[in-house]
Order: structure tokens, then C-alpha cells, then sequence
């Protein structure tokens, strides 16, 4: 791996957003793989506390255990699965976490500094709908298909309020560009004065990940839905992709309402990690408190609460940039 290429500035004022060799794009792997497992490591303890359990080692290394556990089982088969889109359905996950991934800069670097990187994280969040409703669907399962109809069901409810969420921080940047929408919130994080916003994307990220509220499509009254049928390396693919989804969430959420890298006395590349590492805390922190809702009654709030909601978050943002301007 070389040096990082200079090749594109952002529209707004701020540092250069420097997009790096893709050969990179191993340590962007490396970096997702790291806050996954830290997700993974954290949601074992707060477990540990809340079933009053084993120290917070041995909790912190449970995932560890569990994942050793997973590799040495033997997989699961049915009977007439459609074995290639089931698989694949596990492994996107983990895919798409990573594509998502790229278009974040660390500090100032990124592995693709894309024009509409807005874009192409929604994109990706959109194609987690598939991939989820694959791993039910493949298996040839009455179980695992509920959960896959109940993935989609929920993503009727979140995915219009997080795209209308996703917005306001670039109507406010004037681009679609992560770095830009990072440089534009030099002085105030647009989370500060885009709360809705905020929240409501947070929500999203809870429901790409099938995550606390959102996760009755894993449910125990339909046998584990999605993941009924899965043993061994591929339920470990899958519960891998959650937790790379929620720590890619997290990330994403640092450029767009945090303020980037930005931050007193530590490099900007140590600032996104922990403003990352916070976001990933208060989302594993948050799975335990707050109650599964049902797919029907999360489509009410999603289109009669969040949804209005976050539009209305985005006309004072268009109006407060008109003004400025």
C-alpha cells in the first residue's frame, strides 16, 4: 500500500478530503471488523449485567466464545433451499456494511470520495431490504419467511424518514459529498441544530441492522425468523453483518452530524474513531431499552410521526440556508 493520493477537494470550506489507494480498502475491512467486534464485545457485557451474569471480562470475551462455537458447528440444510441466495443473503451483509464504510473519511482520508456519497450509503441501506428477505427466503422455511416479510414490513416504516433524515445535512452543505457535508459543519454540528434529523437516522441504522426495536423479524414466537434455520458459519455470517452494520451506521453518522474529525488536541483521524465508538455505545446501549415494536404499528409512527417530521426538519434547514445565503 503507497501513500495516499491527493485527488479531490470539497465544495465547502475545510481541510482536503484525500482519497486514499484502494489497496485500502484491507484497512477499511480491518477498521469495520475492529468496531464490530467491539459492538459484539460491549452487547455481551450489558447482557451479562442485565441476566446478572459472569464479570465484565468474561462477558467482553463471550462473542469471542460464541464465534469459536459457530465455526465448529456443522451447517444447517432444508429441504429444496435455494442454498446460493440464502448464503448470499448472509454474506451481503457484511458486503454492504463495507461499501457503506468506504465513502466515510478517516479524518481526512477515504477510500472513494464520491460526488453523491449520500447517495450511495441510502443505496446500500436499500439493498440490506434484499439481502435480509434472501436469508429468509432461501431457506425454504415458514419461520424464516415471516421474518423476512417482517424485515420488509418494518422497512416500509423506517426507510422514507431516514432518506428525508439524510437530507437536511446536505441541503445545509449544499452537496451530496461526505467530506463536504463534514467541512460545511465547521462551528456547529449539524446534530446540534438537526436534532430530528439526527434521531431519525439513528432509528434507520437500528432498523438496516435488525436492531433492538426492530428486531421482531428474529423474533422467538416465529422460531428466530430470519435466522431459524441457520447454524454454524452461516448464522455467524449473518450476526457478523448486523453488528458491521450498526458500527458502518455509527460511522456514518460522525461526517454527516458530528463535526467529522473535527476536535480539540487529538489528529482528526482519532476524532472519528471515538465519535464512532460513542454513536456504536449509545446504539448497542439502547437495545435493551427501548421495547420491539410490531411491524404495523412501527408503519403508523414511521409515516404519521417520523415521517412529517423529518421534512419538516428539512424545510427549517432549507429555509435557514436560504437565509445565510
Amino acid at each position: 500500500m503507497g501513500e495516499p493520493l491527493l485527488t479531490s477537494l470539497p465544495a465547502a470550506a475545510g481541510p482536503a478530503v484525500v482519497t486514499v489507494a484502494p489497496a485500502w480498502a484491507v484497512a477499511v475491512v480491518a477498521v469495520l471488523g475492529a468496531l464490530a467486534l467491539a459492538a459484539a464485545a460491549l452487547d455481551g457485557v450489558l447482557s451479562a449485567r442485565s441476566a446478572s451474569a459472569g464479570g465484565a471480562v468474561g462477558a467482553a470475551g463471550r462473542p469471542l466464545g460464541e464465534a469459536s462455537r459457530l465455526l465448529r458447528q456443522r451447517r444447517r440444510t432444508t429441504v429444496q433451499a435455494d442454498t446460493l441466495l440464502w448464503r448470499t443473503g448472509g454474506a451481503g451483509l457484511l458486503v454492504a456494511a463495507a461499501l457503506m464504510l468506504a465513502v466515510v473519511p478517516l479524518g481526512r482520508w477515504t477510500v472513494a470520495d464520491l460526488a453523491v456519497g449520500v447517495v450511495w450509503f441510502n443505496a446500500m441501506d436499500v439493498m440490506v431490504w434484499a439481502l435480509v428477505w434472501l436469508v429468509g427466503w432461501g431457506a425454504n422455511s415458514a419461520h424464516a419467511l415471516v421474518g423476512g416479510y417482517r424485515f420488509l414490513a418494518h422497512g416500509l416504516g423506517y426507510e422514507l424518514p431516514l432518506m428525508f433524515a439524510l437530507v437536511a445535512p446536505a441541503i445545509a452543505a449544499g452537496s451530496l459529498n461526505v467530506g463536504a457535508v463534514a467541512a460545511a459543519q465547521d462551528g456547529l454540528w449539524f446534530a446540534a441544530w438537526m436534532p430530528v434529523a439526527f434521531l431519525v437516522y439513528l432509528l434507520g441504522v437500528a432498523g438496516f441492522s435488525v436492531w433492538g426495536p426492530f428486531a421482531p423479524a428474529l423474533g422467538t414466537d416465529v422460531a428466530g425468523g430470519v435466522r431459524a434455520e441457520l447454524s454454524g458459519v452461516d448464522r455467524l455470517v449473518l450476526e457478523t453483518g448486523r453488528y458491521a452494520l450498526l458500527a458502518a451506521g455509527a460511522a456514518f453518522a460522525v461526517p454527516m452530524f458530528l463535526g467529522g474529525g473535527a476536535g480539540p488536541l487529538l489528529p482528526d483521524w482519532a476524532w472519528t474513531l471515538v465519535k464512532t465508538l460513542a454513536v456504536l455505545a449509545l446504539l448497542v446501549w439502547a437495545r435493551r431499552r427501548l421495547p420491539a415494536l410490531r411491524p404495523d404499528l412501527f408503519m403508523e409512527i414511521g409515516w404519521l410521526v417520523l415521517l412529517p417530521a423529518a421534512l419538516v426538519q428539512d424545510l427549517l434547514v432549507a429555509v435557514v440556508t436560504v437565509w445565510r445565503s
